[in-house]
Formats: structure tokens, sequence, C-alpha cells
């Protein structure tokens, strides 16, 4: 499985600037007036994992392959964009199908670089909190729609056929729900409700989890003392969700560079990572996201899982056949595989374990499966 994540903001934010630092290509334009991305840019971007290093220096395997991550990049957003403000809210279906949402927000002064929150190049204030909320009214909105169509259709279904009528009524509870200006992931529910089919069908924008990326300037890398992150972080934190602070144009001064070039320049930034390291690391947190390894003489490799997951669903990531003839999995954490030199070390000293449809995959677990 590969995680995607839609990047949404206004329009001016950095939002293409941070895509092509995540990309390391140049495939989005970054310019200086509104509306400049016209279709949507996606790239499947590789998960740096140091794991799979350290696991290819005692295999020799002929290739590494990394876990990877798709970025969409969507136009701007502005305010009345549901009502076909701006390029109205016709990208936004372009996101509906990710697993998340990372949402740029610019905290840092720059006069020569407009601040639009409405449709035209009028200049506003950098507000992060309100362009936050903006977006989210844009999304909610977005999401109205959808569901009034689907709540209009099933009401007149639900008159004929009474099994239908739970489902009309959750629409019209959720209906209600976002025309307060709610989230639907603030929408409560519990197994069994009749609204989880439609949540299922419909991938509602405002359902799914978001990071909030405050874009700040290179002299201000880390936001330590922004009063904007700060600002953001609090909405963030009110709104349960977690935030990154990122320098665009920090990061697209590094994609060009080699590793070794890149690492001693986040050092003289007392940087020890990229944007997109922390960025990715905390996208997997925030959806639960962990890796089991596989390591042999052809590839050294990490699979994408979901937390608590089950070891013979883990391994119809590999392969359904893997999962359909799961007989049992051999498991090394990794820390011990590192020890003891490989797995034929690890059985030896007793850290290589057979486990079976009820063990539960943990992260960094370098696995091999028996299957039938």
């Amino acid at each position: 499985m590969s995680l995607s994540v839609g990047i949404v903001g206004l329009p001016n934010v950095g939002k293409s600037t941070l895509f092509n630092a995540l990309t390391k290509k140049q495939q989005a334009a970054a310019e200086n007036y509104p509306f400049c991305t016209i279709e949507p840019n996606s790239a499947i971007v590789e998960v740096a994992d140091p794991r799979l290093e350290a696991l290819a220096k005692i295999v020799n395997p002929q290739q590494i392959i990394r876990a990877t991550v798709e970025f969409t990049d969507i136009a701007g957003l502005v305010k009345g964009a549901s009502k076909g403000e701006g390029l109205g809210n016709k990208f936004l279906a372009n996101i509906r199908e990710c697993d998340a949402i990372l949402h740029v927000v610019r905290c840092f002064e720059n006069d020569d670089i407009i601040h639009v929150q409405e449709g035209g190049n009028k200049s506003a204030p950098i507000d992060p909190v309100g362009d936050a909320e903006v977006i989210e009214t844009e999304l909610v909105l977005a999401d109205m729609e959808q569901l009034q169509k689907r709540y209009d259709r099933i009401k007149k279904e639900a008159q004929a056929k009474p099994a239908m009528r739970p489902e009309a009524e959750a629409c019209a509870a959720l209906l209600k729900h976002l025309e307060e200006g709610k989230s639907v992931r603030s929408f409560p529910r519990k197994e069994g409700d009749a609204i989880l089919d439609v949540l299922k069908e419909l991938h509602f924008l405002t359902d799914k989890k978001v990071i909030y990326c405050a874009n700040v300037a290179d002299d201000n890398v880390t936001g330590e003392g922004n009063a904007h992150v700060e600002a953001l972080r609090a909405y963030a934190a009110k709104e349960g969700a977690e935030c990154v602070v990122v320098c665009a144009q920090m990061e697209a001064d590094l994609a060009g560079l080699s590793d070794a070039e890149a690492k001693e320049f986040l050092e003289s930034y007392g940087l020890t990572e990229s944007s997109l390291d922390r960025t990715i690391k905390l996208a997997y947190h925030t959806l639960g996201l962990a890796s089991f390894l596989t390591a042999g003489p052809k590839e050294v490799r990490a699979w994408t899982f979901r937390r608590g997951w089950k070891a013979p669903k883990c391994a119809g990531v590999i392969h359904t056949d893997f999962e359909k003839g799961f007989i049992r999995a051999q498991v090394v954490a990794f820390d011990d595989y590192i020890k003891y030199g490989g797995e034929k070390g690890a059985r030896e000293a007793g850290a290589l374990r057979p486990e079976g449809k009820e063990y539960e995959m943990q992260d960094g677990d370098v696995v091999e499966f028996m299957f039938n």
C-alpha cells in the first residue's frame, strides 16, 4: 500500500514550492501570482528509512526498495471557491482519494509576495488562523454539496423503501452538522451506524486527517519566536491535528544538492533532517502507519501497513496469495537482526520467532512469510 497526501492552501502560500522541494523535481510552477497551478501535480516520493541501509550492509542485496508516498498539489483555493471564485472547487476531486491532507499555511512576512484570501490580486495581512479557516470552510461547503445530492436521492427512495430510512436520517443529521460549520471528522459515529457506508463511499474532504504545515522564511527555519507559527499550532491543537514547521524555499534550495551536500547544508541551519522526512514521518504517525521489512539477496524492502494489522493481512501487502495461504511468519525485531548480524545469527541467539495468524505486526519487524 502507498500513502497519498493532498496538498491544499491559499494561493502564494508556498504549496508549489513545497511540492517541488518534496519531490526534488521542478514539476510544478512556483510563480508569484494567484492560481499559477492550473492542473494538479502528482509525484511519487520515496520514504527515507535508514534501517534499509543497515540491513543492506548485512545481506548485500541487488537493490533497496523504499516505501513511497504520493503527493498531489492542487490549485490555490480562495474564499468563495465553492461558489466559483478563483478556479472554483473543481480540483478538489483530485484529493478525495487521498489518505490525508497537508494544509500549507503562510507564516512569513514578505511584501513582495502578495497574500490572497479572496479572489483577485488584492493582498491581505498575514493571518494563518484566518487562512486555515477559509480553506476549512470551503472544504466543508464542498462536502455539503456532495452530501446534499446524496440526501435528496436517498430521501425519495426512503419514502418507498423503509429500509433506507436510517441512512436518510443519518444523512440529514450529518447535513445539519455541516451547516453549523463543523467538519465531517467531528461527527460522532459508532460501529453499525447507517452513516458509515456513506462516509466510506463519498470520501468527504473534512473526514480526512489534516496536517498543518507552517511555511516560514529562511531566516526563521525552526519557527521559534514566530507568532504566526504559534497561532497556527494553537489552532491545529484545537482541531486535534498535527502541525509541522517547514521552510519551503530552503527545501527547494536543497533539491539540487547531493546527499552529503544536503546534510552539510541542513547542519548549517542546526537541522538533522529535511522537511520531506519530517512531513512523511508525521503523516505516517497521523494515519497510524508503520513499516515491516524484508531482507534477502534480491532486495531489501520496506512495506507499509496499518498499526494493529495481524500477520496474514501484512503478508497480503506483498501478495494476496501470501495472505490466502498464510502458514506462519518468521520474525526478527530490527535491532536484533542488526545485533546478531542477520537471520542466521538471530536464529542461533533465539531471537527469530515463529508467529501465527494472531500476531500483530510491529514497526521494524524483519519478516519472512511461510505460505501454502
